[in-house]
């Protein structure tokens, strides 16, 4: 069956046109384009694919995708291209109707008969699109089974939004490249970063509004501790902390709702009248808690999706037009969800990993309109902070680089929990407070803590839903201003000045300063300054700086003030 040539109607944006002519230029079996999400990859691919069935060069396309959703996500997607892909083609049943130009497969699909899908691609001049390609490294067997099944393949084309990996498993069909330190780094045909999307107005900026608080809890040997997010504490600390957070029975994530609520409730009512919001749980136990609290606070039950939900494709899409408020959905599924409308988000996982959390911030970023912005609300954990403030920031996959010590769940599986686990059956939470500990924007720390339900913190949640880069950059600066003011005035002196919380939050407030006065006399953007700053001192972001890397940094954008 032919393709229909692509309307005249779809008109590619910047980087796609950009692609499609490297593309086509250089007519390469394997071509790796990594695209932010929410920029546009399904819609270059399907391009693509409508260009070579045209002249010929397949007969065929095989789509490869992580999630059972993404199959009828992308058959619908393709029908506008005049495309008629099969998202129910099964092992089980390996015919198809000759109408059909191709199927949409799972990663799963492939890995358990590699072999069935090899005889397909051998019979045709297949054209096989891999979306988000890093999952063919989920496991060895994944990539053995991916590479069995479409090394015969007449074209490949790889799709991603996040290359790199936390492990050294490499990625099928990706090139690697030596990179002068001993390690090999992948190397994509073609690149469009979150920084270059947000300039061309493509995705929408996001504001994480991290939440700190004291948690207790008691451990196996009847122990009891505590500790506050946000502070300096060792790696198992911090991992039961943010574990105390995100329990249902404690006190931080009803606060923690209740503040994106409200947030969701401003944007609504302040130009985004359709959007919505999500939360991403790291299990079903805790998804049907937090969807029993989002009833009681807001008064509607929410959109609840689980991955062994035969109905899950119809949940999301009836979410997506329906204009309905909340959606809760577990870590795997997120990936999967593909609601633009979507503009507020929480973060109440476990998974810390740089690809899962790049995925998950992505179904939040989809702009619509000018001016569209997401928030998110996360712990105040380190590794969040320090990814959150690196979102702009590109990363390919390397192989044979240490990697960091885990911290939380790092494998984002779709877990039941039933059971406890044995870790678990020594282990109960006592309790959690909340607090707005710090506004994250374009890489730099904003705000003052202020405990949850306060005036400050609502004076936060209700800025403007409607804003662009600049705007809600100096807007939160004056936030911040104004809070500082109004407790000067007051004669207030904040209790914890002398502790190590207070000492980063002064910190942070004295290098804004700096870096936004640098900002004025020399024209270069804030994110580049922080950049520059981290290039000569070292060291993570600002929000997950220790107070010598702070003082550091400060002497050091007083020499770059003056330098420019």
């Amino acid at each position: 069956m032919r393709a229909v040539e692509a309307p005249s109607t779809h008109t590619l944006r910047g980087w796609q046109r950009r692609a499609l002519v490297r593309y086509l230029a250089a007519k390469p079996r394997d071509f790796l384009a990594v695209a932010t999400p929410g920029s546009g990859k399904t819609r270059f691919a399907l391009r693509i694919a409508t260009e070579l069935l045209t002249d010929g060069t397949v007969d065929k396309i095989t789509v490869v995708v992580p999630t059972e959703h993404l199959k009828v996500q992308w058959a619908q997607s393709a029908t506008s291209f005049g495309l008629s892909l099969d998202p129910r083609f099964s092992n089980s049943d390996s015919q198809t109707s000759s109408e059909y130009h191709g199927v949409v497969v799972t990663y799963a699909q492939i890995a358990s008969h590699p072999t069935r899908h090899r005889v397909r691609t051998e019979n045709h001049r297949t054209l096989v699109i891999f979306d988000e390609i890093h999952h063919a490294g989920d496991a060895k067997s994944w990539g053995e089974a991916v590479r069995e099944a479409f090394d015969d393949a007449t074209r490949r084309l790889s799709l991603t939004g996040t290359p790199f990996r936390s492990d050294d498993s490499p990625i099928p069909f990706i090139n690697y490249e030596p990179d002068g330190a001993g390690y090999q780094r992948s190397q994509a045909d073609h690149t469009y970063g979150y920084s270059e999307a947000l300039a061309d107005g493509v995705v929408r900026p996001v504001v994480f509004m991290a939440y700190s608080g004291e948690a207790r809890w008691r451990d196996s040997a009847g122990e009891e501790h505590a500790a506050r997010l946000g502070e300096p504490l060792s790696a198992e600390q911090t991992a039961r902390a943010w574990r105390t957070t995100l329990d249902p029975n404690g006190d931080w994530i009803p606060a923690v709702l209740r503040a994106a609520h409200a947030r969701l409730q401003q944007k609504r009512n302040g130009g985004m009248t359709d959007a919505g919001a999500m939360i991403i749980a790291s299990d079903q136990k805790a998804a049907r808690a937090y969807a029993k609290l989002l009833t009681t606070i807001t008064g509607t039950e929410p959109t609840v999706v689980l991955s062994d939900d035969p109905k899950s494709s119809d949940r999301i899409a009836q979410f997506a037009s329906d204009g309905s408020e909340w959606l809760v959905a577990v870590r795997m599924v997120s990936e999967g969800v593909d609601v633009p409308r979507l503009a507020v988000g929480v973060y109440a996982t476990s998974a810390s990993t740089p690809l899962f959390f790049a995925q998950a911030i992505g179904r939040y970023v989809r702009s619509r309109a000018p001016g569209e912005t997401a928030s998110i609300f996360l712990p105040s954990v380190p590794t969040l902070l320090e990814l959150a403030s690196l979102l702009e920031e590109q990363r390919n996959h390397v192989l044979g680089k240490p990697h960091r010590e885990p911290m939380g769940d790092e494998e984002p599986v779709e877990r039941k929990r039933t059971e406890p686990g044995e870790e678990e059956k020594g282990f109960e939470s006592l309790s959690a407070s909340a607090e707005l500990d710090q506004v994250i924007f374009d890489g730099a720390s904003f705000g003052t803590a202020t405990p949850a339900g306060s005036d400050e913190e609502a004076e936060y949640l209700g800025i403007p839903g409607l804003l662009d880069p600049n705007q809600m950059r100096d807007l939160l600066r004056r936030r911040q201003e104004e809070q500082l003011t109004k407790r000067t005035a007051s004669g207030e002196v904040p209790p914890e000045i002398t502790s190590t919380h207070g000492q980063l939050r002064e910190l942070r407030r004295e290098l804004n300063a700096l870096v936004s006065a640098t900002h004025f006399k020399s024209g270069k953007p804030h994110g580049w300054i922080h950049n520059e700053l981290r290039r000569r001192c070292g060291g993570p972001p600002v929000a997950a700086a220790t107070r010598d890397q702070l003082k550091e940094r400060i002497v050091a954008v007083r020499t770059l003030h003056r330098e420019l």
